[in-house]
C-alpha cells in the first residue's frame, strides 16, 4: 500500500497536476479558493517591509495580498519541493518585476532559511498532505523561522459539519472533483487524491492543538460553513 504522506509520492502528484491545478481549484471551490486565500493573509497584522514565508506556495495563489501590503521593500519568500508547481510561479514572478520575491525549491521539513528571520509566515492549502507527526515537525519549523513575535496564518479545505453539507461535499470531492482530472489530464486517480487527503484531514482543530501544545497564541477560523478551516496565531 502506497504511503500517501510520503513527500517524493505528494512531489510527484502535484507535478502532475501542476498545468492545471489552479484552474480546477478555482472550479472546484466556485471561486472561493481565492477569496480564502486573501482573507487567509489579511488575518493577521502582515506590515508594510516585512519579510514573509510562503509555504508550499504552489503557484504563488497567496502572493496578490501578500505584495500589495509589504510593498516594494518587502521581501517574500515562496517555497515548494515541486518543479512543476513552481515553474509555475517563475511565471507569475514575472507580472511582479519590481517586487523582491525569492522562490527556493526545497522541502518544508529540510530548507535554508535563517533561524528567526521571517516577520510571517503563510500557507494556503498544503496542511491536508502532512500527517500527524509531520504536523508536529511543520510547527517546530515554523517556530524556528518566525521571530518572536512573528504571526502565521494557515488555511486548508475542510469536511463541514453540518450532516448535509457534509454529505453533498464529500461526494463532492470524491466523485466530481476526480472527473475533472479526467478531463484536464486524462487521469481521475490523480486529482482523487485531493478527496482523499481531505478526508482524512478532516478539519484544522488538530493543527491548532499542535500549536497550542509547541507555545503558539492560536486562533481556529471557520470559512463558509467549516468548508475550509484554518490557524492564525503568534510566536511567544
Amino acid at each position: 500500500m502506497k504511503d500517501i504522506y510520503n513527500q517524493k509520492f505528494i512531489e510527484e502528484l502535484f507535478n502532475k497536476m501542476s498545468g492545471s491545478y489552479e484552474r480546477v481549484n478555482y472550479i472546484t471551490s466556485f471561486g472561493f479558493s481565492e477569496r480564502w486565500r486573501r482573507q487567509c493573509v489579511k488575518s493577521i497584522e502582515i506590515k508594510k517591509n516585512d519579510t514573509v514565508l510562503d509555504l508550499m506556495t504552489g503557484m504563488g495563489e497567496c502572493w496578490k495580498p501578500i505584495l500589495n501590503t509589504i510593498g516594494v521593500n518587502g521581501k517574500l519568500i515562496g517555497l515548494d519541493f515541486s518543479e512543476g508547481m513552481l515553474n509555475m510561479a517563475h511565471k507569475r514572478r514575472s507580472k511582479y518585476p519590481n517586487y523582491q520575491i525569492k522562490l527556493l525549491k526545497e522541502n518544508v521539513f529540510k530548507n535554508t532559511i535563517q533561524n528567526n528571520s521571517i516577520d510571517s509566515v503563510i500557507s494556503g492549502f498544503g496542511l491536508k498532505t502532512f500527517s500527524d507527526k509531520q504536523l508536529h515537525d511543520f510547527s517546530d519549523e515554523v517556530n524556528r523561522v518566525l521571530k518572536t513575535n512573528g504571526s502565521f496564518s494557515f488555511i486548508e479545505v475542510s469536511v463541514p459539519k453540518n450532516k448535509l453539507l457534509k454529505f453533498f461535499y464529500l461526494n463532492y470531492v470524491r466523485f466530481f472533483i476526480p472527473i475533472l482530472g479526467f478531463l484536464f489530464l486524462g487521469n481521475p486517480e490523480t486529482y482523487k487524491m485531493l478527496g482523499v487527503y481531505t478526508s482524512k484531514f478532516n478539519n484544522a482543530e488538530r493543527v491548532k492543538e499542535i500549536f497550542e501544545k509547541k507555545g503558539f497564541n492560536v486562533e481556529y477560523i471557520n470559512y463558509f460553513y467549516g468548508c475550509a478551516t484554518g490557524i492564525k496565531g503568534q510566536k511567544n
